[in-house]
């Protein structure tokens, strides 16, 4: 497939599960959470490439919609510093997620990574567990793994890096 039909794809989910999270058609027991939190990331296998890191820390920046019932949607962009796969850039990470269960939940997502004023050719997929747990009345800590089936095509990588990436965070979230 080629670059342009994974973004198209991965774009048509994502404007498919925003347009679910926004539409009018609400029930009346749903909602909506913001929040922002921290990533530790670590490469699944060693990469023998100078300037290219192999774990570090990135940011997330989330919304969630959750639906009455076990469904929740999840957008989210996260902000991986420059030598994420390789990039002279700091990345920036749009992903879409559909999460089953309560406090304990998990799910499936699509992401694309964006660096060096380019999208990846292929997006990554993710599988996610967590915990949610409500510390405070409307105030929630989100606790989770994350498994991302990616590939890393950035400049300093002159060939693709075949990579896997794992994921722990904590995203705190205010309902609303």
């Amino acid at each position: 497939m080629k670059k342009s039909n994974y973004f198209k794809s991965g774009l048509i989910i994502t404007l498919i599960i925003a347009g679910l999270m926004l539409s009018n058609t609400a029930f009346a027991d749903s909602a909506h959470r913001l929040g922002a939190g921290i990533h530790y990331w670590v490469a699944v296998e060693d990469i023998d490439v100078e300037d290219v890191d192999e774990n570090g820390y990135s940011l997330v920046f989330s919304y969630q919609y959750i639906p009455a019932g076990i469904f929740k949607f999840e957008a989210d962009v996260e902000l991986m510093q420059e030598g994420y796969a390789g990039a002279d850039t700091n990345v920036w990470s749009p992903q879409a997620y559909l999460l089953i269960g309560k406090w304990l939940y998990a799910g499936l997502g699509i992401g694309i990574n964006y660096a060096d004023s380019d999208f990846a050719e292929k997006p990554f997929y993710a599988l996610r567990a967590g915990l949610d747990l409500q510390i405070l009345p409307r105030i929630f800590l989100d606790v989770n793994a994350n498994y991302r089936f990616e590939n890393w095509d950035f400049d300093k990588v002159k060939e693709d890096v075949d990579t896997d990436t794992v994921n722990l965070g904590a995203i705190l979230r205010l309902e609303f």
